[in-house]
């Protein structure tokens, strides 16, 4: 169903990359409202961690449509989260053409929603391909303590997944998957 409104760019960023684009979602109202409701059906927990820019895209409107999502928090790279002194986060991440950082506030998760004694988050990415960005986030939000709040990813939710590179496998060692959509042969 939202197979037909990506699109490939082959060898982006460089050669043996195929670039799934999803931002033609945007160009496409219908396509992306149901894009929408059915990532706010994925999502379980009342907060959403998700990272720049295209996360951003899918999370900001849960705030509108949902009925139990109450928060993002917002990851983004270095130089691009006003912080105050020893409020930023960072993480080191494996993508699948090099290695990155991003980073996180604390503030920003002791905002959240808080179920029991833990602060449960969905981490919302568009792509999942060998899920090294996803993995290095959830492992250092669920090493968090805020406020004596344990913070717990709950599960990954992904826009596309491309099931040949194996990010899914490495991520439920985490926490369970769900895609909208899986892009099989796609490398």
């Amino acid at each position: 169903m939202f197979e037909e409104v990506i699109k490939h760019y082959p060898d982006f960023p460089k050669p043996g990359i195929d670039f799934i684009d999803v931002l033609p979602f945007l160009q496409d109202k219908k396509a992306f409202a149901d894009a929408i409701r059915e990532i706010d059906r994925c999502c379980t927990a009342p907060n959403v961690a998700t990272v720049e820019a295209r996360g951003f895209l899918f999370a900001a409107p849960l705030l509108s449509v949902s009925d139990h999502v109450h928060t993002i928090v917002p990851i983004r790279k270095k130089g691009k989260l006003p912080h105050a002194e020893g409020d930023i986060q960072r993480v080191c991440i494996e993508k699948e053409y090099g290695s990155d950082e991003v980073f996180y506030r604390r503030s920003d998760l002791a905002a959240c929603r808080i179920s029991g004694d833990t602060i449960e988050l969905t981490l919302l990415d568009d792509l999942l391909a060998t899920g090294g960005t996803a993995l290095g986030i959830a492992n250092a939000l669920n090493g968090e303590v805020v406020d004596g709040r344990r913070v717990v990813v709950k599960e990954f939710v992904f826009l596309v997944e491309l099931p040949a590179l194996g990010g899914r496998k490495l991520l439920e060692k985490v926490a369970p998957v769900r895609s909208l959509m899986s892009l099989e042969g796609v490398e």
